[in-house]
């Protein structure tokens, strides 16, 4: 689902089903491979499929629904939907909560029998992409409830399930579900292809006051979504229409295939000749939740030989010898005298300054001795 919001474009990658088969992205390729087809054959095989799922016992949720009326819905029209993963959200106060999304169909659960599926199958492959299409233009436009499950923050330290399984359920009696509105689908597409095969959907697009969680099957989807677009689509996917941003977007991407948007100098960031950059104030990076574990603790404790001129410093002083000092200098010179500006070049003297005091007033009186 996508949705188009005055800050950018929001992208819910779900399922019709509150739950996955796997919670391990390391596992996701080769639950795949045991759900198509054969290597050799090219034929589907059940006994692929349960030889995987018997060895994954995690699997067993999401089967049992899968096996269930729920697994075999009567049209589109006809079943939930649910991001299934595990996402954050902060309100205007700076709180963080945990949330979990789910599309509540408007026109009731409805199934098929195995029987009724394989007949149907057999009949016309396009059953269930017919029933939508005609029922959108007959105007009987589907809808679904948005509904979402609402954890406070800390709730997720001591609760009973892991709230970040994909292969887990919050109950109801837990965190009841709370309405925030509507999806209604109002027309068909002009253009099959540019409307639907080329739409690009990524977990990774959010708004301020949305972010992921722990989950780490969402972790590996962040990443791993866009990727597969640029594969499929190539680079410049979000030029096409279907997934280009309503609101304004600012960036500094110029390369690649199938680009259409023009682009000005500067084409890189930071800068300093007032190219966009982002509003920290206005967005703060508010959604976002740390790791624990003695490892993360060290890992990402910056100690005071950190600092980004001390190791440069001691190359200067310690490693080369006066020749190659003069030569770094000589080089350096020689640079910075051949169309750098004024306040660039105060900086560029700083930083040789903050590099090696010595080296950094060689270098600036060999620049204004010229």
């Amino acid at each position: 689902v996508k949705f188009y919001t005055p800050e950018g474009n929001y992208d819910m990658v779900g399922n019709n089903t509150p739950v996955f088969f796997v919670r391990d992205p390391m596992k996701f390729q080769h639950f795949i491979h045991s759900q198509k087809r054969r290597a050799d054959t090219g034929l589907r095989c059940h006994d692929m499929q349960w030889d995987f799922w018997t060895l994954s016992p995690e699997s067993a949720h999401q089967v049992t629904i899968l096996m269930s009326d729920r697994g075999v819905p009567r049209t589109y029209r006809h079943m939930n939907g649910y991001t299934s993963h595990t996402y954050m959200w902060v309100n205007a106060r700076g709180e963080k909560f945990w949330v979990k999304y789910h599309f509540k169909t408007d026109q009731g659960i409805e199934f098929l029998t195995d029987e009724e599926a394989d007949r149907i199958a057999g009949q016309d492959a396009d059953y269930h992409r017919r029933d939508l299409a005609e029922a959108i233009k007959r105007g009987e436009h589907p809808s679904w409830t948005l509904k979402v499950q609402i954890m406070p923050f800390e709730d997720a330290k001591t609760y009973r399930f892991n709230p970040f399984d994909l292969t887990k359920v919050w109950p109801h009696s837990d965190y009841p579900l709370h309405e925030v509105g509507r999806l209604t689908l109002n027309r068909n597409p002009a253009d099959f292809h540019a409307e639907i095969e080329q739409a690009a959907f990524e977990p990774n697009s959010f708004v301020p006051g949305i972010g992921p969680s722990p989950d780490r099957m969402l972790q590996a989807r962040l990443f791993s979504y866009a990727d597969a677009h640029r594969a499929r689509l190539g680079v410049n996917y979000k030029h096409i229409p279907v997934n280009r941003p309503k609101a304004p977007v600012h960036s500094y991407s110029k390369g690649g295939a199938m680009r259409m948007e023009n682009v000005s100098d500067p084409v890189y960031a930071p800068n300093s000749k007032g190219g966009p950059r982002a509003d920290s104030q206005r967005y703060p990076e508010e959604a976002v939740w740390e790791a624990s574990g003695e490892f993360m603790r060290t890992a990402y404790t910056l100690r005071k030989d950190d600092d980004d001129f001390g190791q440069p410093g001691t190359l200067v002083r310690e490693v080369m010898d006066e020749a190659q000092r003069e030569r770094l200098v000589s080089n350096v010179v020689g640079h910075l005298k051949k169309g750098v500006s004024g306040p660039v070049l105060e900086r560029a003297l700083e930083y040789w300054r903050n590099i090696d005091k010595d080296i950094g007033e060689r270098i600036a009186k060999g620049v204004k001795s010229g």
